[in-house]
């Protein structure tokens, strides 16, 4: 399996920027797609943005454009750059790590992200 460790939530104003961290260990050659989802209070968790091991890239629409996601292969981490933030998208950001060919879903315990008006 992989364990997941996120970093980098915090408080923000709207209109700034936090970038997020998620480091990864145990079965990290196994991994496929690495991604960021976010769960506000009441509300499901959501896809944020996502990328494989080959760099293609996926966003929610709410983001594109503001949020960019990334990846260090070489360290096991996966990064969220987050601009131009807005009060909703005030959540609880988790790093995900998955496989479908090794059966692999894993989630990080999550970092709260707040942004003010």
């Amino acid at each position: 399996q992989v364990q997941l460790v996120e970093s980098g939530g915090g408080l923000v104003q709207a209109g700034g920027s936090l970038t997020l961290s998620c480091a990864a260990s145990g079965s990290i050659s196994s991994i496929n797609v690495m991604g960021w989802y976010r769960q506000a209070p009441g509300k499901q968790r959501d896809l944020v943005a996502t990328i494989t091991s080959r760099g293609i890239r996926k966003y929610a629409d709410s983001v594109k454009g503001r949020f960019t996601i990334s990846r260090d292969n070489a360290r096991n981490m996966v990064f969220l750059q987050m601009n131009s933030l807005k009060p909703e998208d005030t959540a609880v950001y988790y790093c995900n790590a998955a496989s479908a060919y090794y059966n692999i879903n894993s989630w990080g315990k999550g970092t709260l992200v707040t942004v003010s008006l």
